[in-house]
């Protein structure tokens, strides 16, 4: 199974996965912003582009490098990554379904105020990079990633809660649904 964690910058997927990675037993952090800096290395380059995930071989590595990893090891692959473009979201999570691997997508969200403000507190001068998809951010939550993962709001929430929040509803059992009696 694999517990993705999406999100924009500065909503705390980083430090979340580290924690959920502690309380799921047998799992593992995979980031594949790992995948993209192992592209992104290539000599010559690959074509130029203001984002590695723009490139298909990103989207094909990541599926192919979670099954090889859990094909291996087993267990759950905890993956902090921001996906915001919803057809590579498409992609990826096809891929991940044509090799019955579980996917359970969690968004932490906070309002915009809040990661403008973690994006400063995070270093002296607020990265131009980071603060550059609050927007696209806030677009692609509005018109479809919501609607797709379980949405986590850590405006007032420490990692830690959030952490156990993503790693309780993983781990417990989801009720079976219950029959109602006919009249």
């Amino acid at each position: 199974m694999i517990v993705w964690i999406n999100g924009t910058h500065g909503a705390g997927k980083t430090t979340t996965s580290a924690l959920v990675r502690a309380l799921i037993p047998d799992s593992r952090v995979l980031d594949a912003e790992k995948v993209g800096e192992t592209l992104m290395d290539i000599t010559p380059g690959l074509p130029e582009t203001d984002n590695f995930q723009h490139w298909p071989p990103w989207r094909q590595l990541v599926v192919e490098t979670a099954r090889r990893v859990l094909d291996y090891t087993g267990g759950t692959l905890v993956m902090p990554m921001t996906v915001l473009v919803e057809p590579y979201w498409r992609e990826i999570s096809a891929g991940l379904a044509a090799h019955a691997i579980g996917v359970r997508h969690f968004v932490l969200h906070a309002d915009q105020d809040t990661l403008r403000g973690r994006i400063a507190a995070a270093s002296p001068i607020p990265s131009p990079f980071r603060l550059k998809y609050l927007e696209p951010y806030a677009e692609a939550a509005r018109t479809w990633l919501h609607a797709e993962a379980e949405v986590v709001d850590t405006t007032h929430r420490t990692p830690a809660e959030v952490a156990r929040w993503i790693a309780d509803a993983v781990t417990q059992p989801v009720p079976a649904p219950t029959s109602v009696p006919m009249p």
